[in-house]
């Protein structure tokens, strides 16, 4: 806990307690960088707010979008808005009349309230941050307009995407309770932001010959935007250094091992942040305990059962690349889809026997047996290890343990219940319009919005304790897709409809409990969180939308790689993943890849594995009470750590853990004081550098299509890594054995 004279007076001037001077939250990284205090006097939701959120929501939500579709995507955190709109909102504090319109009377108001405050600056970086997220129903739309080539009109889009937005509110608003209020759930990838707001809006007395956090940000800040020209421009090959390819440019076996994006990326390391965060976060931010189990899960999963599998030559493996999420013939060729779909977008039974069935990368194959495992796990470590601790909650026995910081939001007026249900049921209903009014469109009976809706409500809780624990999310796409696969098979479009509603909304949820736990450090009046929330979530479907439908109706070819020239930077990989498992799991099935009729059916038993292994670890925690390390595995992060790859590579993973690894557990372990200073900020500053340049480099640069062509503009230099090593398969620009 801070106890600096400055924030003791602050806190006592405000009207906390003595209690509440002394004591702090159970949780060590939250007591060193939450304040235990609140002024409620400070005005929220003012013209600012509005002004600033709106705007940086729909700047974020068009940047973001627009990125998206890139090669390498670049995503602009809401810490660039939340370091831009700090100048902005003071001279908006300084500029505007403060005069007082309607005084004396009931409703009167002003336009400046005084000075630029922080509750404004986090609902600001609350709207910003439903523009920085991506809206995953935009894949709906990119599935079947570019790669299918199917007709979907803009209404029946926003429909979807909208609906899918908006329906996490109301899972959230039910597990307020059990995700937000109690201290051990304490979301650690949101102290970054909390410790830049206190950066920005607390003052410090310097010492001497030490920065403040303040003036440590802003050299962090410029460090991260002046380097980011090399990988972001002038040396690409920053992205991923891969040494083994360069000392070895004719092997096939070095280059699938030394390759950072399309091998094992055994050495191969980056010196681009991008590249470190862009699918897992920041390393900064997640607690090391959960590092380290990551770490272990890439290991096995990477250097363990994929090298094995590969040369044992299990499932065909040496036929096709050694890291690949694409889908391939016998011979290991590319597999041609649309001669398997018939004239009215279902499978062609007949097609597709003559044609002969889809094979997978075996680690592609093992990727969604990962998924099996860890959503398996989820639920029974949540039931182990966290299922008395809901019982409790749910008969409201821990309300009078309530740490400082619940009892303090307790000052102000919750969120009714009944404004979530309200949400959640016109939502619902909106959504089975759609599904059942352009049923030819979307392909999803009404049956199939109900039965996502229970599989989100099911997993948002589970899911979210390990998220609000660790910082990682166990993935729901996967079930989905299996199960409506099962019920509906043929068709592509329902099954992709049925896994976003079923996991997107879930996710939803959790993002905006974790918005909440936000408010709930910062002391925001919950009410103007969730409307600033809501506004938020409504300008970024309707902008990231629009921006999309643009971008898809004038760039010619985009994500087409058979059309694209070979440096075109539109190749949409996540929606290239999206559409792989579209064809996996809706327009062939499961049951003719993962069940009776496939290859791959022994995949399954990773359900069972996946059961087990947390029991395994709570007996031994009960078998060996002192053995302190058995309580720090944690099984679904364990094994769930390879489900963002793809489209996530090896070089994102061994980077980000490397990284993990200096800051949360050497800095952490032996250089505390200044871990707790800087080391949250620094993680700010890294990610708003890089926006910042990222967006500079696109709007003076690449817009013009300016770029530079030498060795460093080539990414990894591993040509060979994708290539087969069984005999007799000839891949063009590969080796035949």
């Amino acid at each position: 806990m801070d106890t600096s004279p400055l924030l003791r007076a602050a806190r006592q001037e405000q009207g906390g307690t003595e209690e509440e001077e002394v004591e702090n939250s159970p949780v060590e990284q939250v007591a060193l960088t939450v304040p235990v205090w609140d002024d409620t006097t400070l005005p929220a939701m003012t013209l600012r707010t509005w002004f600033l959120g709106a705007t940086s929501c729909a700047l974020l939500s068009f940047l973001n979008q627009f990125f998206w579709y890139r090669t390498e995507p670049l995503s602009i955190s809401s810490a660039f808005a939340q370091v831009a709109v700090v100048p902005l909102g003071h001279l908006m504090a300084r500029s505007i009349t403060d005069r007082v319109f309607f005084q004396g009377r009931a409703w009167e108001f002003t336009l400046n309230p005084g000075p630029f405050n922080v509750k404004e600056h986090v609902l600001i970086t609350i709207f910003a941050s439903a523009g920085a997220g991506a809206v995953y129903a935009i894949h709906i739309v990119s599935t079947v307009k570019v790669f299918y080539g199917q007709k979907l009109t803009l209404l029946v889009s926003f429909l979807v995407v909208i609906t899918t937005q908006v329906l996490g509110f109301g899972w959230a608003g039910i597990f307020r309770r059990y995700l937000v209020d109690p201290a051990a759930m304490w979301w650690p990838g949101i102290l970054v932001q909390v410790s830049l707001f206190r950066a920005f809006h607390e003052k410090e007395v310097q010492a001497k010959g030490r920065l403040t956090r303040n003036q440590f940000f802003l050299i962090a800040f410029m460090c991260s935007f002046a380097y980011y020209v090399f990988p972001g421009y002038l040396f690409p090959m920053l992205t991923s250094l891969s040494w083994l390819c360069w000392v070895f440019p004719k092997s096939v076996l070095a280059q699938q091992l030394g390759s950072g994006l399309h091998g094992l990326g055994v050495g191969a390391f980056s010196f681009d942040w991008s590249t470190v965060s862009s699918y897992l976060g920041s390393p900064l931010a997640s607690p090391w305990f959960a590092t380290a189990n990551l770490a272990a899960g890439f290991f096995l999963i990477m250097y363990v059962i994929t090298p094995l599998a590969y040369w044992l030559d299990i499932y065909k493996a040496k036929t096709f690349p050694i890291f690949s999420d694409g889908l391939f013939t016998s011979s290991g060729q590319k597999y041609n889809i649309s001669s398997i779909i018939d004239s009215s977008f279902h499978l062609d039974v007949e097609a597709y026997e003559r044609n002969g069935p889809v094979y997978l990368s075996t680690f592609f194959a093992f990727t969604y047996g990962v998924g099996f495992a860890s959503l398996a796990a989820t639920v029974v470590h949540v039931c182990l290890f966290h299922g008395r601790d809901i019982w409790e909650l749910s008969k409201s026995a821990l309300q009078s343990k309530l740490d400082v910081h619940t009892r303090l939001m307790q000052r102000y007026k919750r969120v009714p219940d009944w404004w979530f249900i309200l949400i959640l049921s016109v939502t619902i209903a909106a959504a089975i319009f759609a599904c059942e009014y352009y049923n030819e469109e979307l392909q999803l009976p009404w049956w199939g919005v109900l039965l996502a809706c229970g599989l989100a409500f099911f997993y948002t809780l589970p899911v979210g304790i390990i998220a609000a624990t660790t910082n990682q999310r166990p993935t729901l796409n996967i079930l989905t897709e299996y199960i409506i696969g099962y019920l509906y098979p043929g068709r592509p479009v329902a099954n992709i409809c049925f896994k976003v509603y079923g996991f997107i909304s879930m996710k939803q949820a959790v993002t905006f409990l974790q918005d909440f736990k936000l408010g709930h450090y910062m002391k925001i009046p919950p009410q103007a969180m969730f409307t600033a929330q809501i506004a938020g979530t409504v300008i970024a479907a309707v902008v990231h939308l629009g921006t999309a439908w643009w971008m898809m109706n004038t760039i010619p070819n985009i994500c087409n790689t058979t059309f694209l020239p070979s440096n075109s930077p539109w190749r949409c990989p996540s929606d290239r993943v999206f559409y792989d498992a579209s064809v996996i799991w809706g327009l062939i099935g499961p049951r003719r890849i993962f069940g009776d009729l496939g290859i791959y059916s022994s995949i399954n038993w990773f359900f069972l594995a996946g059961a087990v292994a947390p029991l395994l670890v709570w007996l031994g925690q009960k078998a060996y009470p002192d053995r302190q390390w058995i309580k720090l595995i944690n099984m679904p992060v364990l094994i769930g750590a390879t489900v963002q790859m793809p489209p996530a590579t090896a070089v994102n993973y061994t980077c980000w853990i490397v990284v993990g690894f200096l800051f949360n557990n050497l800095i952490y372990r032996y250089h505390r004081a200044w871990w707790r200073r800087h080391n949250y900020v620094l993680s700010a500053a890294l990610d708003a550098g890089l926006a910042f340049m990222g967006v500079l480099l696109y709007l003076s640069l690449g817009f013009q299509d300016i770029n530079l062509d030498w060795w460093g503009s080539h990414l990894d230099m591993c040509p060979l890594a994708s290539c087969p090593t069984a005999q007799g398969i000839h891949v063009e620009g590969c080796p035949v054995f």
